[in-house]
């Protein structure tokens, strides 16, 4: 009987630390991410600590609206895998994704998302815009990865949000595979061109989730001298205060040292 007894006080102390430490157990975020089923280097660099993340991918090949229409269906059951994992937010890393069919499309994708996966979500097309209204920018210089036509996508998406775009330029990036192409100079002095080409603007967006754009927030704003909103750090931001975090970083730009 003593033996007995040993064995249950054994077993119910095991039960207890393994529940205590689920509990304890950082939150983790899901990514979907459009192409490579990978999580990117500024999820670690910008948190850390105190955050999981986890990725999937539904195998985007091109940054053209046929691109995008034939990776739709691979959205939800790649949600609804990471919600099995254990996922407590979802951000969709995918701005052009979200945006190329309006303002309508991308508040409807996020409920796909949510309702996929049992958690909430958000895209990073909604991170930029909501990031945007957070630094108080309203006319909008717009720099991209993308082709003519899905900057035209883009302007009438941010036009529909209640935004001024007042120039718009792209890299014409179709096939994802050349995003790796762009460099960090390259891009700085696009973005810089870009904004000097618009009259007046308040802020300077850079869409595109491939462009590596963490480094480069705090240089731009010191050289245009207004806030810069960028798709992937932005997002992840996006995702750390969907789970109530704050996504607070210094030394990154305006947004993210909020």
């Amino acid at each position: 009987m003593t033996s007995r007894r040993n064995v249950l006080k054994l077993a119910l102390a095991g039960a207890a630390i393994t529940k205590a430490g689920a509990a304890t157990r950082d939150p983790l975020l899901g990514l979907l991410m459009p192409v490579d089923p990978s999580v990117p280097p500024e999820a670690a660099a910008m948190y850390p600590r105190g955050i999981r993340f986890q990725a999937a991918g539904v195998g985007l090949k091109t940054m053209t609206p046929k691109g995008y229409d034939e990776v739709l269906e691979r959205i939800a059951p790649a949600a609804k895998a990471l919600g099995a994992q254990g996922a407590q937010g979802i951000v969709l890393m995918g701005t052009s994704l979200s945006f190329y069919k309006g303002a309508a499309f991308n508040r409807e994708l996020t409920q796909r998302v949510a309702t996929a996966s049992g958690c909430p979500a958000v895209t990073m097309s909604t991170a930029v815009t909501e990031g945007l209204r957070s630094v108080g920018g309203k006319r909008l210089a717009v720099a991209t990865a993308y082709d003519e036509e899905v900057n035209l996508r883009l302007r009438t998406f941010l036009q529909e949000e209640g935004f001024d775009v007042l120039a718009i330029r792209g890299l014409h990036v179709e096939n994802v595979a050349d995003i790796f192409n762009v460099t960090s100079d390259g891009l700085f002095k696009f973005s810089v061109e870009v904004f000097e080409s618009a009259h007046r603007p308040d802020a300077l967006l850079v869409s595109c989730g491939g462009l590596r754009t963490l480094d480069l927030l705090e240089p731009l704003e010191r050289r245009c001298k207004v806030p810069v909103v960028s798709s992937l750090p932005h997002a992840l931001r996006a995702g750390m205060r969907l789970l109530g975090q704050s996504g607070r970083v210094h030394g990154h730009g305006r947004l993210l040292s909020m």
